[in-house]
């Protein structure tokens, strides 16, 4: 991805089954924006297959996936979680976790087969989920008073920010939103008008 305020992540939830030599693999894929959110979708899913031999997970938070997580939850280390974790850094994939559960068919698939089956059971979900753009924004705050009005509405409509709140008093304010890339230009334009206050968060 070339721009900076641009990440990638997935909306809501998807799911798929794999199976692998009688082992089945049902993997789960969820739009998440906190650790309380990934913690409560693990313990749905250890409550839903209690019965299940591993619950293998892997997950990145942040515009950059600057947190991340893999977990190999009792498979012989790095054979779960990396190549989980793998498909969600080569598809540039955050705010997401995905997590597979294993129930064990009887017959062992070894170091390779467990990181291949793995890996295919997270790429799935990730084929199958909807994946969106999404942008980093700064949120900016104006007062200004009833007389610059004309010209903050003109510099809103010209830049298309989200606007995300407004009042209209003898002081008015309005709390926008805009992708980073472009907030500086919008905090200028809007400092230049008289009456105005800015300040970005």
């Amino acid at each position: 991805m070339t721009e900076s305020d641009v990440y990638k992540t997935i909306e809501g939830e998807a799911e798929c089954i794999y199976k692998q030599l009688s082992s089945k693999f049902l993997t789960y894929a969820y739009h998440v924006t906190s650790e309380e959110q990934i913690k409560t979708h693990l313990e749905a899913l250890r409550k839903t297959y209690y019965d299940a031999t591993h619950h293998c997970y892997a997950w990145r938070l942040g515009p950059k996936g600057e947190h991340s997580r893999a977990n190999d939850d009792g498979e012989p280390s790095s054979t779960a979680g990396k190549p989980i974790l793998g498909q969600l850094l080569s598809r540039e994939v955050t705010d997401c976790l995905i997590v597979v559960v294993r129930y064990f068919g009887g017959t062992k698939l070894g170091v390779s087969g467990l990181i291949a089956a793995y890996k295919q059971s997270a790429s799935d979900v990730l084929d199958v989920a909807t994946v969106v753009e999404r942008t980093v924004d700064t949120e900016v705050e104006i007062q200004y008073s009833f007389v610059a009005m004309n010209g903050v509405m003109k510099v809103v409509k010209e830049m298309s920010p989200k606007v995300l709140s407004q009042e209209f008093d003898n002081l008015c304010s309005m709390r926008l939103a805009i992708r980073q890339s472009r907030a500086e230009m919008l905090l200028d334009k809007l400092s230049k008008i008289e009456g105005v206050t800015v300040t970005a968060k």
